[in-house]
């Protein structure tokens, strides 16, 4: 299965345009949360329209940076992963949408514990493997890193991925933890803002990631 993952949008529709070949050549196109600037349904509503053109199979989380309203957007067309699970194809995906407090007050926003409470209740299909998506990345790693050695992710998060060992994470969440990096047999991965034309390209095949690229639309070369 191949997926492009988009994270960090913040309401910045016209990159949509840069990407339509790349979306349109893919089985899955996967939003990582903060596709609007603050935006509810409406804001929603324009991004959604511009993706859903290139490419109907759509699977996302909203980020601390939507509002509730933009969260229900996805639930009525069934394409919210948040605290749920998804099969699609060979897999089974599933999302957890907002992130840890920020310095600055933001609209969706929970407490360690409450993240810990929905990932507890997630039952899972044994036989498929797993995807995750989550806008807040899992502590101690290259992708939740904000300064050298300051990491700010979540810890049940980070436990949730060492228990169930899905195949990939896809974060977000933090601009500056554009990287590849890996908790057990996990690979997590942040692209990076795509209002800035970060976006990653995967391959998976069971258990196994045939490739993955960050990738950046001003710049020929994968980063």
């Amino acid at each position: 299965m191949r997926i492009i993952a988009l994270t960090d949008l913040h309401g910045k529709a016209p990159v949509i345009s840069h990407l339509n070949e790349q979306l349109k050549k893919a089985h899955l196109v996967i939003l990582c949360g903060d596709i609007t600037h603050f935006g509810h349904e409406r804001e929603m509503d324009t991004i959604m329209q511009e993706i859903l053109q290139c490419n109907p199979h759509v699977l996302a989380v909203t980020g601390n940076c939507d509002y509730p309203a933009a969260e229900n957007y996805l639930v009525e067309r069934n394409l919210s992963l948040n605290a749920r699970v998804k099969e699609f194809g060979d897999f089974q995906i599933m999302g957890l949408s907002g992130s840890l407090p920020c310095p600055g007050k933001t609209p969706q926003e929970y407490a360690e514990e409450e993240f810990e409470i929905l990932l507890d209740n997630i039952i899972l299909l044994p036989e498929k493997p797993l995807i995750l998506v989550s806008h807040q990345p899992p502590h101690g790693t290259l992708n939740d890193q904000v300064s050298p050695g300051f990491h700010v992710g979540s810890k049940s998060i980070r436990k949730f991925i060492e228990q169930h060992q899905p195949v990939i994470c896809f974060t977000g969440h933090i601009h500056e933890g554009i990287a590849i990096d890996r908790i057990g047999e996990t690979v997590i991965v942040n692209p990076g803002p795509a209002g800035a034309g970060n976006y990653t390209e995967s391959e998976i095949e069971g258990k196994s990631i045939k490739f993955i690229e960050l990738r950046n639309l001003f710049h020929q070369d994968a980063i």
